[in-house]
Parts: C-alpha cells; structure tokens; sequence
C-alpha cells in the first residue's frame, strides 16, 4: 500500500470521525426536544409538580443541555452509555441482549441477498438487452420503489394469513432447530433482501457492463475466450472493487430496514429496543441505540469508500 492511498484512508478514517461527532452531536439535540420526559412517564399525569422536580433532580434532568452532553459523550467514549431511565439497567448491558439478535437477521440477509444479487447482476450485464436482462431491471425497480413496510404486510398477508406458512411475529426463543430458524426468518428476510437484492444487482450490472466495454475484453474474445470465462477470469477480478462499494453501500440499508422489520414482526433486537425506548421517553437509550445504528452505517460507508479507493489502479501505481 503506497503512501497515496495510506493517506486517502486516513483522511476517510478522520471524516468519518467527525461525522460521528457532529452525528452525536445531532442526535442527543433532538432528543432532547422531543415532548415529556421520563419522569413525566414514570410518575403519570397525576404527578405532583414538587414530585417531578424531585425525580428530575434524580435522574439528572436539571442539568444544563451542555453539562450533560459533555457528561454522555465522556462516557461513550469510554464504553458506558449510562443507565436507563425506566428500568435503571445499564445502557451496555440492554444493548449487549439485543445486539446478536439484530446481526443474526443481518446475517441471514447478507448470505441470501449477495449470491443472488451478484447472480443476476453478472447475468443481467452478459445478456444486456435480453427478456432476463429487461425483466431482472423491471422487478428491481419496482423493488426499490415500494417501501419496505409495504411488502412486510403484503408478505404476512399472503404467507401468514392466507396460506399459514409462517407465523406473523418472529419469535427466536422459540426457534430450537434449523427448520424452526427459518420459519421465524423467513418473512424478514424476504423483507430486507427484496431491497437489498436490487439494489446490489443494479450497481452490480453497471459495473460489470463498465468492464465489458474495455479493450481487454475484445482481445480475449478474439483469442477465443467464451463469455464465461471472460467474465469470470477478466472482468469480475477488474469490477471487484466497485461491485464490493455497492455490496458494502447496500448493506448499509439494513441498518436502517431493521427497524422497520422488526418493528412489524415485532422481532426482538436493538430497533424494537429503540422503539420502546421512545415510547417511554427513555432518552439514554434510545441515544445509546441511535449512536450504534450510525456507528455501524459510518462503518460500511467506510469500508465502501476504502474498496474503491484500494481497487483503483492509477492509486495503487
């Protein structure tokens, strides 16, 4: 790795940090405006106003906004995101509970959307203007533009209640065995990876058809190479570093479908976690679960924008 290339990813690592920051910055801006809080929703409406003050007092809301963003950012730093205000857990610790449930749903995405998006992308680009060319870029852009909550319903319409395939909520305790695993995953991830999948095999068809206008591809033809292995010798290893930016860009949506997901098959992870903690006015938390979400899309992105810059050649010579 040459000092050009060391020096673009240090400059990514440093924007990505201050990101983060203005990001940490943002986020406990507007929580902090949003209405009530929890003492309110602890104590009630029948709260007396010298009781609220008390637990207010408790719970450091009297607090001037800076002291206590200098107070929460000091701990996240140092990996303590501070205690819940409902149930007086640590923050870590709800986190912690919650966390391998939402990677296991992103790991099952991610293993069925790839293989299949790089699949029809490759496809799509060798047999440019075909009827699976034409059709793949017609169920793509329908996949993209209709939101996910809306497939989410049709699915348990169709597969819950019409048929009674699957159950309409996703319980993973339950789950003991591989067929009972993808009986609860079933519906979740055909919600993510319909997105997912043409979104990665869209980028990926324009960077394989990228390569296959390139004069090292008519060379091999006119040595006689078969499409197959000009792809697959040739082109895939060239368009590697776009194709991984737009499996690393996709992915980055997951962060953000789960919490719809998980919300509708009332799935146990760190979005579910989120959305209760709004409900409660559980600032803490959901501050502590918000900065995990954009932590995690920061880092994709980043990965993202190091393949592109590591696969460029005029970099790299």
């Amino acid at each position: 790795m040459n000092q050009t290339i060391s020096r673009l990813i240090m400059n990514r690592i440093g924007l990505g940090l201050l990101t983060l920051w203005i990001v940490s910055l943002v986020i406990f801006m507007i929580t902090n405006l949003l209405p009530g809080d929890a003492a309110q929703e602890l104590l009630g409406q029948s709260a007396t106003p010298e009781t609220l003050a008390a637990l207010r007092t408790q719970l450091g809301l009297d607090l001037p906004i800076y002291t206590r963003y200098v107070q929460w950012l000091g701990g996240l730093l140092v990996g303590d995101a501070g205690y819940s205000m409902v149930n007086g857990m640590s923050i870590m610790e709800l986190i912690w509970s919650r966390l391998p449930n939402t990677l296991i749903l992103a790991a099952f995405a991610t293993i069925v959307s790839v293989p299949v998006a790089l699949s029809i992308g490759i496809f799509s680009a060798m047999y440019r203007g075909s009827w699976f060319d034409r059709y793949s870029n017609m169920l793509a852009v329908f996949a993209v533009s209709v939101p996910e909550f809306l497939i989410a319903t049709i699915a348990v319409l169709i597969f819950a209640v019409k048929l009674g395939w699957f159950s309409a909520l996703s319980h993973i305790e339950s789950a003991h065995t591989f067929g009972e695993m993808l009986t609860v995953f079933a519906m979740p991830v055909l919600t993510l990876c319909s997105v997912l999948v043409a979104q990665m095999a869209r980028m990926t068809r324009a960077a394989v058809i990228d390569q296959l206008s390139s004069p090292y591809v008519e060379m091999a033809l006119l040595k006689g190479a078969s499409p197959i292995r000009i792809v697959l010798r040739h082109v895939f290893p060239n368009a590697l570093g776009p194709i991984a930016n737009a499996i690393a860009l996709s992915l980055s949506y997951l962060l953000g479908g789960v919490i719809i997901v998980e919300s509708i098959f009332n799935y146990p992870g760190i979005a579910t976690l989120m959305l209760n903690a709004v409900s409660t006015r559980d600032m803490p938390l959901v501050q502590g679960c918000a900065m995990l979400f954009c932590f995690g899309y920061l880092i994709l992105v980043l990965i993202a924008d190091i393949c592109e810059i590591a696969s460029n050649p005029r970099l790299r010579t």
